[in-house]
C-alpha cells in the first residue's frame, strides 16, 4: 500500500483547509494506510496552543489534533525554519512533533509515494 503525506501550509482560521486535511488524514489512517502529517509556512500556526479558537467561531484544533494518537499517527513533521521565521518555538505547540530544518523536511517528504497539500 502506498504511503501518503498530508501537507498543511495555511493558517488555521479564515479557511477550512485544516479540517479537510484532517478528514483526509484520519480517513486514510482508518484503513491502515501509512500516513504522515507535515506542517510548513503559515501551517505551523495550526499547532499553537491556547489559540482561543472560539473567539473566531472555529473549533479548538488542539482537541482535533488529539485524535492523532487514537489513529496511531506518530509521524508529524514540522519545518523548523518555518517556526523560526514566525518567531515560534517547538515548546509552544500543542502536540508532539518532529522538527526538521527545511532541507531535511523536504527530504523526508520525498520518501512518500503520494502527497496532498492543503
Amino acid at each position: 500500500m502506498k504511503n501518503l503525506a498530508i501537507i498543511n501550509q495555511t493558517a488555521p482560521f479564515g479557511v477550512n483547509n485544516y479540517r479537510e486535511s484532517l478528514d483526509m488524514l484520519l480517513a486514510n489512517a482508518s484503513y491502515d494506510r501509512p500516513v504522515a502529517l507535515f506542517f510548513q509556512g503559515d501551517g505551523v500556526f495550526q499547532l499553537l496552543e491556547n489559540t482561543k479558537a472560539d473567539l473566531t467561531g472555529n473549533k479548538d484544533l488542539s482537541k482535533t489534533y488529539g485524535l492523532l494518537d487514537l489513529y496511531d499517527i506518530e509521524d508529524v513533521f514540522v519545518c523548523s525554519d518555518s517556526l523560526t521565521e514566525r518567531g515560534l518555538s517547538i515548546d509552544k505547540l500543542n502536540i508532539d512533533v518532529i522538527a526538521l530544518p527545511s532541507q531535511d523536511w523536504m527530504d523526508k517528504l520525498a520518501t512518500f509515494d503520494q502527497t496532498l497539500s492543503f
